[in-house]
């Protein structure tokens, strides 16, 4: 009797710890996550990372926003890095803040620096501001039951950036080299600028301790600063003149050197704390098979992904993420449709870049001339999908290559637990039949539409015994999504 009441005061405890831990890798699935003793997929549509930073903009009315819309996910900057009015063809950008209006951890000191006439840093000296600004975020996100990604750093891109950047010699009074070459301030030839950018990693983790909707990625786009060429993104020719979008680029042994560094200060740091937090990685653009994975990294973080990056990746035995969309126009079909094959690829986290966000318009509302889209309307699709997601066991489910035999006219990504539970996003306008490869058992299925959610037909069958099953598909528009669960 003694030996019950310990065990199941042992459970008790052990419940109430998992209720009180940081989002972590789910322990059956550590493709997934598990938060409060729940599976866990991050979907969102979210601002371009200038919401705590940029000091004019209305995060309460954004987060808000999010909460009404389903999402349970957005993606920020710190301030080490921040953009100048017009960066990338953004016209409204929530990461340029208008001059005066640029919040950054470190306290300014009455000096002009390069940009406008905006004070300069003492990066000595922390911004109490700034981070009473970036705790009150952090808080009303948990209360609204969203999780942080919090991106320490950022390649600088282009001179006009880094002549706004904190980080430029000009920009501060810390006596960093002044012949610092902006392509190396991510580097570990940065001088002591390391001892700086380490301070801030410290900072913001022992700040943020306490919370448990957040995790932190190193550096956004690495290659970007420092690029190798990765794999082609043309399958049957060798680009002959370089382009972004004709390789998937990756980070140099420098950049690489640097952010294990920076990992390793997260770890270090939170070893003498009370929590734990989850370290991303950000490897590509596309896809590419990783050849190394630090041990301190638990999530892989890909930008403009294809399903390829997931199945490439998957035995690495960690959550794969799409952090950023983008690039692909102002419509939201094409981000839709990424999102539904991510996810189906067994893909565990979708961000969508949303331009409709911005100052003045922090409820979503905004049109906007920038290289991609985003709206309420796609946020509501993107519900959709998240919650076609969470009607599964999901961390059950793996990759499927084989359940979906033939679906002429259309592609699609499957993940399943054989026998049990399927689930299919055909894309494509010509599909009518599709063969499954189906394991005895009795079947309920449902065909939705990703687009509004409604059902387009559902029913019932039988398979006597292992053999294709054929299955009529009704008239869809662009996409359609399959559910198959045993009855």
């Amino acid at each position: 009797m003694y030996k019950r009441i310990v065990l199941f005061f042992v459970l008790i405890l052990t419940f109430i710890s998992a209720k009180n831990q940081p989002l972590a890798l789910h322990p059956e699935n550590s493709h997934y996550f598990i938060y409060k003793s729940k599976p866990t997929i991050l979907i969102t549509s979210a601002e371009h990372y200038g919401a705590v930073l940029n000091s004019a903009f209305d995060y309460d009315k954004y987060l808000h926003e999010l909460n009404r819309a389903g999402m349970n996910y957005t993606r920020i900057f710190t301030g080490s890095y921040v953009e100048v009015p017009g960066s990338f063809g953004i016209q409204n950008n929530t990461l340029a803040p208008a001059t005066g209006k640029f919040l950054a951890p470190w306290k300014r000191v009455n000096e002009p620096g390069l940009f406008e006439a905006e004070e300069k840093f003492d990066l000595s000296q922390w911004n109490p501001d700034y981070f009473t600004r970036l705790q009150n975020f952090i808080s009303l996100a948990n209360k609204l039951d969203i999780f942080v990604e919090v991106t320490f750093f950022c390649s600088t891109y282009q001179e006009a950036n880094w002549k706004r950047d904190p980080l430029n010699p000009g920009n501060n009074i810390n006596n960093l080299p002044g012949d610092l070459n902006r392509r190396e301030s991510n580097t570990l030839q940065n001088g002591k600028l390391i001892e700086f950018q380490k301070e801030l990693v410290k900072k913001i983790v022992t700040e943020l301790n306490t919370f448990d909707n957040v995790f932190y990625e190193i550096q956004n786009e690495p290659w970007a600063d420092n690029s190798e060429k990765g794999m082609r993104t043309l399958r049957t020719l060798d680009p002959e003149q370089e382009g972004w979008f004709k390789w998937a680029e990756k980070a140099t042994a420098a950049s690489l050197e640097w952010q294990k560094e920076i990992a390793r200060t997260v770890v270090e740091t939170e070893s003498n704390l009370s929590k734990k937090h989850l370290i991303a990685q950000n490897y590509t653009n596309f896809k590419h098979s990783l050849a190394q994975v630090d041990a301190n990294v638990s999530i892989l973080n890909f930008h403009y992904v294809w399903p390829e990056a997931v199945w490439l990746n998957y035995a690495w035995n960690r959550p794969v993420s799409f952090d950023e969309s983008g690039f692909a126009g102002s419509s939201d079909t094409p981000y839709l449709r990424q999102a539904w094959q991510f996810i189906l690829a067994g893909g565990a986290v979708f961000n969508n870049l949303d331009y409709s966000f911005f100052v003045g318009r922090e409820d979503g509302t905004g049109q906007n001339i920038a290289p991609g889209g985003g709206s309420a309307s796609l946020r509501n699709q993107l519900k959709i999908l998240k919650d076609f997601i969470a009607s599964f066991n999901f961390v059950k489910m793996a990759p499927d290559f084989t359940t979906v035999y033939h679906s002429p006219g259309a592609e699609s990504q499957c993940i399943s637990e054989q026998g049990k539970q399927y689930a299919v996003i055909f894309t494509g306008d010509e599909l009518e039949e599709v063969k499954l490869n189906l394991p005895k058992g009795n079947y309920n299925y449902q065909l939705i539409s990703p687009l509004n959610g409604k059902t387009l037909k559902k029913g019932f069958f039988k398979q006597d015994k292992n053999e294709k099953k054929e299955l009529s598909i009704p008239p869809f528009k662009e996409m359609i999504a399959l559910r198959i669960v045993a009855n």
